[in-house]
């Protein structure tokens, strides 16, 4: 079976105010729900309604409530339905929320069909919500789903076309978001140089450090309406990167934490009880909030498997600061610690459940929904030291190919220098833990499709061990609205920047440094096919929404690399 939308997502947008069902009692046992008189009645769901976490009877739903007095306990109606007039209301139940946590409303809701798509609405005092659109996932064979993929989210950077662009789709199942959906830097902080001019300054004023601040920015975030209208359109399936908590989180502290911010565990805890509150996410174990790694099955026909690769498991970055001294870069330190058998990314826990997950699925195809880039991005080292600019060692080179006769003994020593990684904080950095995660893929002679975000820019490329053995394929999308690489090289043709990363880096297929936008990935038993959508700007209201090229993988051991569509 296919499950490209038969509705009209069009259409469900018309609705997505409420306005059609605004005057629609919510009903129970055939009788109306009453309210008490002394419940606050100016009540508004001005952050929108979500879904997320879609299992085969179960998906979770999501509002926020904004009462006027915030004392109390508050009552919320809840209503799922297979019609968008709720003609015909399958689940329906009443919850309650209060300041503990922000008024935001969370119901799992269970026992539904599999593979149906439903309608759902909250309802407190007069008030009512949005409609919402959602689904559950499918069972047996499964013909085809189509994924957006989403990262990086910066409020202040521009506006999130992205979202709804993806929102006006009518053949997605879900969206995905690999992280960073939102920011902790203060006015002022990275890429907010529009952020003024743009009505885009953050809020609160400061970094966030506490469980208060950091609602408050879920809220602004989420008042954004390219963001609402995606969340309404279908279901996401969302892990947080670093910027959920502090730039390059690791398990015990962030590059962007200072003593002065206080206790990194509590800066921590604070940033994954808002997430779970403001994202619609299942928390399997409320004593242990941050194992956020899970999995979904789509049918037979892909298991995608949610990975943590920032708080569970993750040991401190490396640092290239460290290995730089008078005799100049200090190789054979670095590859030492490369080379560390005990520096985890993923942790012990989460790397024995993976193999667990891959181990009993009996998909087509496994994809890891995960934040840092996995393919092997090494750059000539002047060029990862910023020693060198990109052009200026492109230059070189070619002059080394074409007259290497006038090379001067500077420009030689340069062309000596070996590639090393150009991002630490991605598996680069965690070589032998990259090893294992490969190595268990091909053992079990899976399919294996990565996606990742992190970079803000979008890449592709091949997965093979460290013997060389093709394992699979890395699709990377750009990001929603954060600067990418042409910021790194503001005097670079991105385009140029783009083709000489791809002759420089032997796995890598395919670059875009220059765009924002959002990836689709389409599976099919027969083939995966990522396909780039971008948009011309972030800077402004209008813009132009434009493809980019479409890659894809197919199945089998012969098979597991990127090739044109």
């Amino acid at each position: 079976m296919s499950f490209d939308s038969n509705n009209s997502r069009r259409r469900f947008l018309r609705l997505m105010g409420g306005t059609a069902v605004a005057g629609a009692a919510m009903v129970r046992g055939g009788k109306a729900l009453a309210h008490r008189a002394e419940l606050p009645s100016l009540r508004t769901f001005t952050h929108g309604v979500a879904s997320g976490d879609p299992l085969q009877h179960q998906v979770i739903i999501w509002t926020r409530l904004s009462p006027v007095a915030r004392r109390g306990v508050v009552p919320v109606f809840w209503e799922v339905s297979v019609d968008r007039a709720f003609r015909h209301v399958v689940k329906r139940g009443v919850t309650r929320t209060d300041a503990s946590r922000d008024f935001t409303v969370k119901v799992d809701v269970s026992r539904l069909p599999a593979g149906r798509h439903f309608y759902y609405r909250f309802r407190s005092g007069r008030a009512m919500s949005p409609v919402g659109m959602t689904r559950t996932l499918p069972r047996g064979a499964v013909d085809e789903v189509k994924l957006a993929v989403f990262s990086c989210s910066n409020y202040p950077a521009g506006f999130f076309h992205a979202y709804g662009e993806a929102a006006r789709r009518n053949d997605l199942f879900a969206s995905i978001h690999l992280g960073d959906y939102i920011y902790e830097y203060g006015r002022g902080g990275y890429a907010s140089e529009d952020a003024a001019l743009l009505g885009r300054e953050v809020d609160p004023e400061g970094e966030i450090l506490s469980l208060d601040d950091y609602r408050k920015r879920y809220a602004q975030y989420r008042s954004d309406p390219d963001c609402q209208v995606l969340h309404a359109a279908m279901p996401m399936i969302a892990v947080w990167d670093d910027h959920e908590i502090a730039n390059d989180t690791w398990k015990n502290g962030a590059e962007n934490h200072n003593p002065d911010d206080g206790d990194f565990a509590a800066r921590k805890a604070a940033a994954i009880r808002a997430y779970h509150e403001w994202l619609p996410t299942r928390v399997t174990d409320g004593r242990r909030p941050e194992r956020i790694y899970r999995s979904f099955d789509f049918g037979n026909l892909m298991s995608l498997h949610m990975l943590d690769t920032r708080v569970i498991g993750r040991d401190e970055q490396l640092d290239y600061a460290n290995y730089l001294g008078a005799g100049g870069f200090d190789a054979v330190a670095f590859s030492t610690d490369m080379a560390d058998p005990t520096r985890e990314l993923l942790g012990r826990e989460q790397t024995a459940w993976l193999q667990q997950q891959m181990a009993g699925s009996r998909a087509t195809w496994q994809v890891l929904g995960q934040q840092v880039l996995m393919g092997r991005m090494n750059i000539p080292a002047p060029v990862a030291l910023q020693s060198i600019s990109f052009s200026d060692y492109t230059a070189l080179v070619f002059k080394a190919q074409t007259e290497p006769a006038t090379l001067t003994d500077s420009e030689r020593a340069i062309l000596a220098q070996p590639s090393i990684p150009y991002n630490l904080d991605a598996w680069d950095g965690y070589a032998v833990a990259r090893e294992v995660v490969l190595g268990m893929a091909r053992a079990m002679d899976k399919n294996l499709v990565v996606l990742a975000g992190d970079t803000h820019n979008a890449w592709a490329s091949d997965l093979a061990d460290a013997a060389g053995t093709a394992v699979g394929v890395e699709f990377a999308t750009s990001s929603v609205s954060s600067p990418g690489l042409e910021g790194y090289f503001p005097n670079e043709d991105p385009s140029l920047v783009a083709a000489g990363l791809t002759q420089l880096i032997e796995p890598l297929r395919y670059a875009n440094t220059a765009d924002r936008g959002y990836m689709v990935l389409t599976v099919t038993r027969a083939v995966c096919t990522a396909q780039w959508h971008y948009v011309s700007t972030v800077k402004a209201a209008e813009y132009a929404a434009f493809d980019g090229p479409a890659l894809q993988v197919l199945p089998g051991a012969d098979n597991r690399r990127v090739v044109s569509a």
